[in-house]
């Protein structure tokens, strides 16, 4: 599928054009990307230096569809999108900080764009999207004219260094056995994380974890590709039963040379509400203590509430709040 090229221009913005990003090199784009890997580093701790490259890599093939605002030949914002089957991901969206202000009309320019090809696009029924780098409601508008649903999101941090926050020992319980993930387990996790999410919010937000195939898919995302960070096999654990059934799981990255990142934790409903979660999170949170690492830091929806307790009562803190969105038709 490819997206439309479009040129259009407004008494607001006159002089920027959206243009298909297919037109552009990475070397011209290379400077925008730079600019956002200073804020995700600024305000995520994130290092986004991997996956920039993976992005100027796609734009040199020519293979990842989006737009780029344009002034005066410069790129001055981004967005780029991905089709998966029947569904369009919204997979970043970042103007440069001289020409985002009125609260982030070019970014709402550029997203009116992608939502509108989405939706035309045929086959596509589903549209997601998360912004982590955008404040709750910063760019609402777009999507909830479009028909959007909206989901807050927390990023929360945990301070990993003795002299911020003290360690934390949460046991497993007796009959339970923690080890270390492996490649043997993507079919069992998969199947603990479609258990762990059937009804639950976060399965309207990402449809990958109503099913098993879909389950193996973001497991593959996220333990090959450096969207999330690079998979950390040191602090990632699974919860096994007397029957060596796996029955929960963590799964962490390095953001940073220093941050390390939860990609997923999850606990299926039998074995919820004896501390299991909260074993595996201090599990990890203690390798990656030993290895001096700075902090942990994770992604949660506001409406989990129980989640959200956990998380503070572990030491966690809030330090954004961003949305996801979600669009059927």
């Amino acid at each position: 599928m490819a997206a439309t090229t479009r040129i259009h221009k407004s008494p607001e913005a006159v002089g920027l054009e959206i243009l298909d990003l297919r037109h552009f090199t990475s070397a011209e784009l290379r400077p925008l990307l730079e600019e956002e890997a200073r804020l995700w580093s600024r305000q995520l701790s994130w290092d986004y230096a991997s996956s920039s490259e993976m992005i100027l890599r796609y734009v040199d093939a020519k293979v990842l569809p989006g737009y780029a605002a344009v002034e005066k030949g410069k790129i001055r914002g981004y967005s780029f999108f991905v089709y998966e089957q029947n569904k369009g991901v919204i997979g970043d969206l970042f103007a440069s900080a001289a020409f985002s202000g009125n609260g982030g009309r070019v970014e709402r320019r550029l997203l009116a764009h992608v939502i509108e090809t989405l939706q035309q696009s045929p086959g596509i029924h589903r549209i997601e999207a998360q912004l982590l780098i955008h404040d709750s409601n910063m760019v609402a508008d777009p999507f909830l004219s479009a028909g959007f649903r909206r989901y807050r999101r927390l990023f929360m941090m945990l301070p990993l260094r003795l002299s911020e926050a003290p360690a934390l020992e949460i046991p497993a319980p007796p009959d339970i056995e923690i080890r270390r993930w492996s490649e043997q387990d993507f079919n069992g996790t998969a199947g603990v994380i479609t258990a762990a999410y059937q009804g639950h919010v976060d399965s309207d937000i990402n449809d990958q974890y109503r099913t098993v195939g879909g389950s193996l898919r973001f497991l593959n995302n996220i333990v090959r590709f450096p969207g999330c960070g690079v998979f950390d096999p040191d602090s990632s654990f699974v919860a096994l039963n007397r029957a060596r059934q796996i029955v929960g799981v963590i799964l962490c990255s390095r953001v940073r040379s220093d941050v390390g990142h939860v990609t997923q934790v999850c606990v299926v409903p039998e074995y919820r509400r004896r501390r299991l979660g909260a074993a595996l999170i201090c599990g990890a949170a203690r390798i990656l203590r030993r290895q001096n690492f700075n902090s942990l830091s994770l992604t949660v929806t506001e409406a989990n509430t129980r989640a959200v307790a956990l998380y503070r009562q572990l030491g966690f803190s809030s330090q954004r709040v961003f949305d996801a969105y979600v669009w059927e038709g």
